[in-house]
């Protein structure tokens, strides 16, 4: 039986492909907190919107020393075409394959769909979830989520020794 990963559990490794098809780790990031973001489609008006506002905002999550990470089951080809066509200063990763082995370790895939759900997650440079951010599939998160959640993570980090 696999545990639903929720804020104060170890966050779920994993390497995936960047849109320039460059490895990112997540172990390889700590000591840097981390914003996950799971999206369905790129190209998607909903997703597209989201992306659009992260990349907008993306001063506030390095103000907070948190790198962004974008999570879709889109091949990194598609991802790259995304990424340069809206001109987002994030990585871009590519679930492709295994298909959505990735979405499925953190239980944001939708098997019969064959996409990721629309979740967030906040990790601190432990490696440990401080929050998550969830929203349906035509629905958008809200950016004020995003920004409660990232105050709530960099007063985690604070605290946290050293």
């Amino acid at each position: 039986m696999t545990i639903q990963p929720a804020p104060g559990h170890l966050a779920p490794g994993f390497e995936l492909p960047n849109q320039h098809g460059e490895p990112v780790s997540l172990s390889a990031l700590r000591g840097t907190a981390v914003v996950l973001v799971f999206y369905p489609f790129a190209f998607s008006r909903v997703c597209t919107d989201e992306l659009d506002e992260l990349q907008a905002n993306l001063g506030e999550f390095r103000s907070r020393s948190a790198r962004v990470l974008a999570v879709s089951i889109d091949h990194r080809y598609v991802l790259r075409t995304y990424a340069e066509q809206r001109g987002y200063g994030f990585d871009l990763l590519s679930d492709f394959w295994p298909h959505g082995e990735v979405a499925e370790q953190y239980r944001v895939l939708n098997l019969s769909e064959g996409y990721a759900r629309r979740s967030t997650f906040f990790i601190d440079p432990a490696g440990l979830i401080n929050s998550r951010v969830d929203a349906p599939l035509g629905e958008g998160r809200a950016f004020e989520n995003y920004r409660s959640a990232l105050l709530s993570l960099s007063q985690h980090t604070a605290e946290s020794p050293r």
